[in-house]
């Protein structure tokens, strides 16, 4: 806590020490801490806040309102058990407002079912003021790839976590490519930053601390070391699509979230998105996605490289570790087979979006399994 807010009153605010500090064990606390820092890691500034919006007017001229009320009238789960019901249903109302905000403002934003997940952490948080702000910042960069017309772009971020999980471990990617499960089951985890799927609200304010701290493509990793931290149940499974992916979109909710923190985070360093963008996709699609272009937002940031302190952060975890014994690099296989299977990735490329497709098309079998 001392460092955390001796980074807050630095001239000027250290930023790196924040960035830090929420990607270290524990996060960032405390939710008072969070309302200071949070704005700090989006380079928001608190003391120019937008004006509250008003509610009915946005309603009336909103083409998202009936489909946001239905969505946050199904969000009950998501606000502190034992809440008073009027307690509750400001909150909701106040969500509601926040996101026909955010979208009038910004009419190249589409919303997305799960978008509504993301905004009430912020709400619960930080309050619908600050909330309103910190939301419109992080739409317009890590979600915009999300709030396309399309989901060409999430499809696409999608199917970076199987080369991940390749890299680490690839008999677990193996099992997965002879189930055919494809990606979908992870599909509710990325776009809501795991707020949909876990139940203790601790759990998923410290994964945004995580996240906020850490580039747009962070979640995909996470989602990749669930994966491998699961790999004896993936590979105790029957190896057919129906089993494989009712296992995995079955998260568990006693994770050992900090170990898996830990380990993303090095992934991210030994694994970058950079290196991987030839396994996921064509080059030319990586290039259309909000998360390639990152780099113009750190520019925009004096001293918030989230990347350098993941790196710094890695090099010292290996200096108290021998290199050969890192349980993060996977033996590899033959060298020719590891060729063949990358010179087929760029022709299978536009067959792996078709087969995503192909079961986003499934949505009255799946819809209640992603969004319950």
């Amino acid at each position: 806590v001392a460092e955390i807010y001796r980074a807050l009153n630095s001239d000027p605010i250290d930023v790196a020490v924040l960035r830090r500090m929420a990607i270290s064990e524990g996060g960032l606390l405390t939710d008072e801490i969070r309302c200071k820092v949070w704005p700090k890691l989006l380079s928001v500034n608190t003391d120019d806040l937008p004006p509250l919006p008003a509610g009915k007017e946005l309603r009336e001229d909103s083409k998202d309102y009936q489909q946001v009320l239905l969505d946050v009238r199904r969000s009950l789960r998501r606000f502190p058990p034992g809440m008073p019901d009027d307690q509750r249903e400001v909150l909701q109302e106040e969500l509601i407002d926040i996101i026909l905000h955010v979208l009038k403002r910004n009419p190249q934003l589409h919303y997305y079912q799960g978008y509504h997940d993301i905004v009430v952490t912020f709400l619960l948080v930080v309050g619908d003021r600050l909330a309103t702000a910190l939301v419109e910042k992080l739409s317009t960069h890590h979600l915009r790839d999300f709030m396309d017309p399309t989901m060409d772009n999430t499809k696409h971020i999608l199917n970076y976590l199987m080369p991940i999980i390749d890299q680490v471990n690839p008999e677990v990617h193996d099992f997965m490519q002879s189930a055919e499960v494809g990606t979908i089951f992870a599909l509710s985890w990325l776009i809501t930053w795991f707020g949909h799927v876990l139940s203790d609200f601790r759990h998923v304010v410290r994964l945004y601390d995580f996240f906020l701290a850490c580039h747009p493509l962070m979640p995909i990793y996470f989602a990749a070391v669930i994966v491998l931290h699961r790999e004896q149940e993936v590979l105790d499974c029957e190896c057919d699509m129906a089993s494989v992916h009712h296992l995995l979109s079955q998260i568990p909710q006693d994770l050992p979230y900090e170990s898996l923190i830990s380990k993303a985070g090095d992934l991210f360093v030994q694994f970058p998105p950079s290196e991987l963008a030839k396994e996921a996709a064509q080059a030319a699609q990586a290039e259309r996605t909000a998360a390639s272009t990152f780099k113009d937002f750190e520019l925009a940031s004096v001293q918030q490289r989230p990347d350098t302190v993941l790196r710094q952060r890695f090099r010292e975890r290996l200096r108290g570790e021998e290199r050969t014994k890192s349980i993060l690099t996977k033996p590899r296989t033959n060298r020719f087979v590891k060729l063949a299977v990358m010179g087929l990735t760029v022709a299978l490329g536009a067959a792996a979006l078709a087969v995503v497709k192909s079961a986003l098309e499934w949505a009255p079998k799946f819809e209640l399994q992603i969004f319950p």
